[in-house]
């Protein structure tokens, strides 16, 4: 990558080499899934999509940040009120739209640990207890529009609990599986069991459901948990629906990468890719070309979408450790990161303390505040940063990002991103590597740029060297 110019995207060479590489990544990706739709479809006439149908984000969405609320380890109490009086402070913190973890009830039919998993409903238009009434979560939302915060639910469509109403009311709402003639469950998952989209029935009632917690609580979008193991056809047909009373914010759980059909639906999508492909670079000290080759591959996706990124979420901190556990030095500036790249940054509850440790997912585990938030002014200057400088609005096409040559393209990470005539210049070590020298080698980069820290001015027109340690990062606007 060392012939690298300041230009838009990539060069054209690299273009070509990916694009082929990357069809047929897309083509053995569909060729695997395609087995799972097969299984739930077989025998089945299905509704003929209509793949030039794209919805429009709301305005908001390219300017936003998400936290990640996870009601049940927040407080001690575990509930919407007693979760209420921390909207002030992460507001200060620079937070936009909060994503509250399912708040439906919880079966209790082969049910894992004391309180069970959050993802296995018993009841889609109820509140679950352990969290409060509708009524709490109702005053949540308006305290939350209040403060200038939008609310958005996680919204587990796939599958449900053993003991869901619908079991009793509509068994044949449900995949059946063929050697047990009992609900089929998906591999490893035995406290769900999995919806059939094939029947019209219900789609009509998840609809139904949906559009009432819009109708009741004034939510502002979905969280929509394994979006691309539902039928993209139903997503279509959701959100025409639900749209049309409230337009909302759709963030879908699937990288586009391997699923970019589903980019006709969600506004924003996950990058899966590129947390694993950052935990193998740091741990196993693969070159920083690997890293840039993966971004390029989701810049070709375009800006008719938005991608999130993040450090942790709930799953990977029960599962896999927290950003320190598999980020290790690096886990801050893959956060800058995260804040500063094109799309939108997601931060996890407790991140801002920073939360070291794995948050148990099936029982009550408090997270461990200590009224000290660490990392709060990190955030909320990135957080605001993201919010307030046009240079770095997600999936709008005026906004360039150019990757800048340096004198040392195999440790530093330095990119640019405009719009008009606003700039913001991260600088990134992306090694070990103490008092690091090196400069930026591109023209381009020039004129008066003040350090988003600190507030200092650097003047770039002339002087663009550098001396940085080990996984440091450098901010700049103008």
């Amino acid at each position: 990558m060392n012939n690298w110019r300041l230009i838009p995207i990539f060069p054209k060479n690299l273009i070509m080499r990916s694009l082929v590489i990357f069809s047929l990544c897309l083509i053995l990706t569909n060729c695997k899934l395609m087995k799972k739709k097969e299984q739930k479809q077989k025998g089945i006439a299905t509704k003929k999509i209509d793949m030039s149908q794209k919805f429009k984000p709301v305005d908001w969405a390219h300017n936003t940040n998400i936290y990640e609320v996870n009601i049940r380890q927040y407080t001690p109490e575990g509930t919407f009120s007693a979760f209420l009086r921390e909207l002030p402070r992460l507001k200060e913190m620079g937070v936009q739209t909060l994503w509250f973890m399912p708040i439906t009830p919880i079966s209790q039919k082969n049910k894992k640990g004391t309180l069970g998993s959050y993802y296995a409903c018993s009841d889609y238009t109820t509140i679950n207890p352990e969290f409060g009434t509708l009524d709490d979560f109702k005053n949540l939302v308006k305290q939350a529009h209040k403060e200038g915060l939008k609310v958005i639910i996680d919204w587990v469509a796939n599958h449900t609990g053993w003991d869901n109403v619908w079991t009793v009311k509509h068994p044949d709402y449900y995949l059946k599986d063929v050697q047990t003639n009992n609900f089929k469950t998906p591999a490893g998952m035995e406290d769900i069991i999995e919806l059939d989209y094939s029947n019209p029935g219900l789609r009509k009632d998840m609809i139904a459901a949906m559009q009432f917690w819009v109708n009741e609580a004034d939510i502002d979008g979905f969280r929509c948990d394994l979006a691309s193991w539902v039928e993209l056809d139903f997503w279509k047909e959701a959100r025409a629906k639900i749209d049309d009373n409230k337009p909302l914010f759709w963030l879908g759980e699937f990288d586009e990468l391997e699923n970019p059909e589903y980019g006709e639906v969600f506004d924003v999508s996950y990058t899966w890719a590129w947390m694993h492909k950052t935990e193998e670079f740091y741990n196993q000290k693969q070159p920083l070309d690997s890293l840039l080759h993966l971004l390029k591959k989701y810049d070709d996706l375009g800006d008719s979408t938005i991608r999130t990124w993040f450090t942790s979420n709930h799953d990977e901190n029960s599962w896999n450790g927290s950003e320190y556990e598999k980020y290790g030095d690096t886990a801050k500036a893959l956060a800058a990161f995260s804040c500063t790249w094109n799309g939108i940054p997601l931060i996890y509850s407790g991140q801002e303390l920073p939360n070291k440790k794995r948050l148990k997912f099936f029982d009550k585990d408090n997270i461990e505040w200590t009224g000290t938030y660490e990392l709060a002014s990190f955030y909320k200057t990135l957080l605001n940063l993201h919010s307030q400088n046009p240079a770095l609005r997600a999936g709008d096409s005026s906004t360039h990002t150019f990757i800048l040559k340096t004198t040392e393209p195999g440790r530093v990470l330095a990119y640019l991103r405009r719009n008009g005539s606003n700039e913001v210049l991260v600088v990134i070590n992306m090694s070990g590597q103490a008092d690091l020298h090196f400069e930026i080698i591109d023209d381009n980069v020039k004129g008066v740029y003040k350090n988003v820290f600190s507030g200092a001015p650097n003047d770039f027109t002339s002087e663009r060297s550098f001396e940085m340690q080990g996984w440091e990062y450098l901010i700049y606007q103008k």
